[in-house]
């Protein structure tokens, strides 16, 4: 029988562009979605979409089926959020604070496609540096946090996974190289946000167990940064996202650290008071969604 998840695979298969981040997106394992994709392939006696076209292209079955998921879903998932308005209330309040400045560059749109599904709930950016965000969270000054986990006295839900690259001018000395090692860094000038170092992946990771010495400049948007490296005036560490577009069109170019790559996980913490409102549930999955569609080189967190 064709179910509702059948719908969502094939909608998340879309948006998300292959099999590897469609089954992130889902929470499932790949073999999982490959078997529940053979089993409706089987009751349908063909295949849904071409296993080698980038992006995906979905075949006249999998096109009409995914025409009926187009037209069911957005009812489901609006009946969904109608429900929860009626047993929680439709109106609150998300106060959300940045940990990572280059979140900016996908959250304005995930705010955008929230307010649609919750016009009744103000959701607002809390402004400035904050050193401690953990601490507008206790003292009710916050409602959300994009960053790092802050342990148990907070819900914590899982968005991505990304890379930090490190970036440079075209001529810089290291640009030859394939990848960087630590002692590659010494003597540099690493231009960084205004945060303190243990908010610095690179540094507390990689330079500082090595011991390795290096200048520090600071500036407050990623324009700035990059035009900093671009004029060769030091070099940066940025998320894959943030520098895919300079680096397309040879503004600056992008190397990775050490062997397997610097990672970071990006989190969503609440208040323990919050994690089962309806609408920061949803908040939650938009940002997912959104960037699993939109943010080359991540990899969904489950």
């Amino acid at each position: 029988m064709l179910e509702i998840r059948h719908l969502r695979t094939l909608s998340a298969l879309r948006s998300a562009g292959s099999l590897v981040r469609a089954a992130q997106l889902l929470n499932l394992t790949q073999s999982a979605l490959s078997h529940q994709i053979k089993l409706l392939e089987d009751r349908y006696g063909g295949p849904l979409f071409e296993r080698k076209s980038v992006p995906i292209g979905f075949t006249a079955t999998g096109a009409r089926l995914l025409k009926l998921a187009d037209l069911l879903l957005p009812e489901i998932e609006a009946a969904e959020r109608e429900v929860a308005r009626l047993t929680q209330g439709d109106t609150g309040q998300l106060r959300v604070v940045l940990e990572c400045h280059t979140c900016f560059d996908w959250l304005m749109p995930v705010m955008d496609e929230f307010r649609k599904r919750w016009p009744e709930v103000e959701i607002d950016l809390v402004s400035g540096f904050h050193s401690e965000p953990a601490e507008l969270l206790r003292s009710g000054a916050a409602d959300l946090v994009i960053g790092s986990p802050y342990g148990p006295d907070f819900a914590t839900f899982p968005l991505f996974r990304f890379e930090i690259l490190v970036v440079m001018a075209q001529k810089h000395r290291l640009a030859a190289q394939r990848r960087l090692q630590a002692a590659d860094f010494e003597g540099e000038t690493l231009i960084t946000y205004p945060v303190p170092e243990s908010r610095i992946d690179l540094i507390r990771e990689v330079l500082q167990p090595a011991h390795i010495h290096f200048e520090r400049r600071t500036a407050e948007l990623t324009v700035a940064v990059l035009q900093l490296v671009a004029s060769r005036r030091g070099i940066a560490a940025l998320p894959n996202w943030a520098i895919k577009n300079y680096v397309d069109y040879d503004y600056v170019i992008a190397k990775p650290i050490g062997e397997q790559g610097l990672w970071s996980d990006l989190f969503v913490s609440v208040p323990e008071a919050q994690k089962h409102k309806a609408y920061v549930l949803d908040f939650v999955n938009v940002i997912r969604e959104q960037c699993a569609s939109t943010l080359d080189g991540i990899k969904l967190l489950s």
